[in-house]
C-alpha cells in the first residue's frame, strides 16, 4: 500500500482536513482514533428550544381543538345495526331478531328501495343528509311503512311539509296523547328527545303528534307518505340507541315502530347515495376545526421564519469582488470548531500547515510522505523521532488546555527547524541563544523559504 504523501494531505486548491494516520506499530495506543465529541442533550435542547416550544404549542392546540370538537367519538357508525357501542342500535336489532323479525342492513339506496317495494318496513337514519329530495320522495312513495329517525330540515320539507324542528325537550315526557299503538304502549319517553311542530296545513293533511312537551312540540309525528303508506317521524335517536333504549318507554316505542312487520330494512345512507350534482364540496365535508388550525399553523410558521430566519436581501451589499481578510476566516473557523468541541479536527488543521511548512523549509519534495517529514525534522532539530511523530501525528487533545499546549509545541518545533537552517546559529561570533529561543525573522515569517539556509 502506497504511503501517504504531502500531495495527499494538501491537494492544490483545497484545504486539507488533516494528515493521514500511518499504520499503528508497536503500542496500539499510538494509532487510536480520537473519541467522538458530540453536543450533549442539554446543548441540543438549548439550541433548538424555540422549535421545541412551537411544536409543543401546536400539539397542545390540536389536542384542545379535537377535545372541543368531540374527537373522542365512540367507535362505529351511530345507530348502526351492528354497533354495540352506546350510540349504536345493536340491542334493538337483536331483540327484533329474537322475536322473529328479519332485519336486513342496507348501506345503499337500491337494496333499500327494492325491500320497500316488496312490503318491508324501512327505517332510515340519514345522519349527514346525503339523500336528496328525489330519493326521499321515491322511498316514501314505495314504502308501506317508513320510519325516519332524526331528519334534517331538507328531509322534513320533502317528506312532511308543515312539520318542522322545534329544539330539545325540557325533560322526560309523560303520556302519548295520540292514537298510535306503539306510542300508547310506550306511555312515556326518557329525557333527550328532540321536538317537532305541526302547523295547521300539516294537520289538515292528516299529520298528528305524539308525546307532547307542554306547548313546545311533539317527540313524534305520524301521517301518510306520498304513496299512501304510513310515515312516522321520530325527532331523536334516543328512542333506538343502546345507551337509552331501556329508559322509560323507549324500548316499547322502538320495537313497535321497527317490528310492525316480519321484514325490516335498517337503512343508513352511504356516500354512494349522494347525487353527484348536489354533492357537498370539500369545504362542506371538512370539519370545522381544520381551517382555524391550518391558519394558526401558517401564522406560526411565518412568525418563526421571520424571528429565527436570516435577514432578507443579499448577504454582502458591496459590489463583487469582496475581500475577506484571512484573519476573519481563521477566527470564524476557530469559533465553529470551539462551538462543536471539535478539538481533533482543529489540531489536524494546525498539523497540516506545520507539516507543509517544515517540508518546504527542509527542501523536501512534494511527494514526500509524513514519515519522511517526521524523520527529517527529528534529525534537523536533534529531537527524538518518536516525540516528533507524537507531536505531528499521534497526540490527541482531551481538553482545551491540551489543544493549546499541542499548538504551542508545534510552533516551537517549526521555530527550531527554522533556527537550524539559519547560518547565524553556527557562524563564529554568533550570539548564543537559550534553548527554545527563536529568531525574529523565523517567527514572523515561518512560511518564507530561506534560500540561504542549508540542509543538515
Amino acid at each position: 500500500m502506497r504511503a501517504p504523501t504531502l500531495d495527499d494531505t494538501a491537494p492544490a486548491g483545497a484545504t486539507p482536513s488533516g494528515p493521514p494516520s500511518p499504520e499503528p506499530a508497536g503500542d496500539d495506543s499510538l494509532g487510536r482514533s480520537a473519541p467522538a465529541v458530540t453536543p450533549t442533550v442539554r446543548a441540543f435542547v438549548r439550541r433548538r428550544r424555540a422549535w421545541i416550544v412551537i411544536a409543543a404549542v401546536l400539539v397542545l392546540g390540536a389536542l384542545l381543538v379535537i377535545a372541543i370538537q368531540g374527537g373522542g367519538r365512540q367507535p362505529g357508525a351511530p345507530l348502526a345495526a351492528d354497533n354495540p357501542a352506546p350510540a349504536g342500535a345493536k340491542a334493538l336489532v337483536e331483540v327484533l331478531r329474537a322475536h322473529g323479525v328479519t332485519v336486513t342492513e342496507a348501506r345503499s339506496f337500491d337494496p333499500a328501495i327494492e325491500a320497500a317495494e316488496r312490503g318491508a318496513t324501512v327505517l332510515v337514519y340519514d345522519e349527514h343528509g346525503i339523500l336528496d329530495r328525489r330519493r326521499l320522495t321515491e322511498m316514501a312513495a314505495a314504502a308501506d311503512r317508513l320510519v325516519v329517525v332524526e331528519p334534517g330540515f331538507a328531509a322534513l320539507e320533502s317528506l312532511a311539509p308543515g312539520v318542522r324542528l322545534a329544539g330539545a325537550a325540557s325533560g322526560p315526557i309523560e303520556g302519548a296523547d295520540c292514537v298510535l299503538g306503539p306510542a300508547e304502549r310506550a306511555a312515556a319517553l326518557s329525557d333527550g328527545q328532540r321536538l317537532l311542530t305541526i302547523d295547521d296545513d300539516a294537520v289538515d293533511a292528516g299529520w298528528r303528534g305524539c308525546f307532547r312537551d307542554a306547548e313546545f312540540g311533539f317527540a313524534l309525528a305520524t301521517g301518510q307518505g306520498p304513496g299512501g303508506g304510513d310515515l312516522t317521524i321520530v325527532g331523536a335517536t334516543t328512542v333506538f340507541a343502546n345507551e337509552s333504549i331501556a329508559e322509560a318507554g323507549n324500548a316499547a316505542l322502538a320495537i313497535g315502530l321497527a317490528g310492525a312487520s316480519d321484514d325490516l330494512v335498517w337503512y343508513l345512507p352511504g356516500p354512494g347515495d349522494a347525487d353527484a350534482a348536489d354533492a357537498p364540496t370539500i369545504g362542506e365535508l371538512t370539519p370545522g376545526w381544520v381551517s382555524p388550525v391550518m391558519v394558526l399553523a401558517i401564522v406560526v410558521v411565518v412568525v418563526a421564519g421571520i424571528w429565527r430566519g436570516r435577514r432578507f436581501g443579499p448577504l454582502v451589499v458591496e459590489n463583487l469582488p469582496v475581500h475577506v481578510p484571512a484573519g476573519e476566516t481563521s477566527e470564524g473557523r476557530a469559533r465553529l470548531y470551539a462551538r462543536a468541541a471539535s478539538r481533533t479536527h482543529a489540531l489536524d488543521q494546525l498539523r497540516v500547515g506545520a507539516i507543509r511548512r517544515i517540508a518546504r523549509a527542509l527542501r523536501l519534495p512534494r511527494s514526500a510522505d509524513v514519515d519522511q517529514v517526521t524523520d527529517a525534522a527529528a534529525r534537523a532539530t536533534g529531537r527524538d523521532e518518536a516525540s516528533v511523530r507524537r507531536l505531528l501525528l499521534d497526540a490527541e487533545p482531551t481538553a482545551d488546555r491540551g489543544l493549546v499546549d499541542l499548538a504551542g509545541e508545534l510552533t516551537l518545533l517549526e521555530a527550531e527547524v527554522q533556527r537550524t537552517l539559519d547560518p547565524r546559529t553556527t557562524a563564529p561570533g554568533s550570539r548564543a541563544r537559550a534553548p527554545g529561543a527563536t529568531d525574529s525573522a523565523a517567527t514572523e515569517h515561518p512560511d518564507r523559504d530561506d534560500h540561504a539556509g542549508r540542509r543538515p
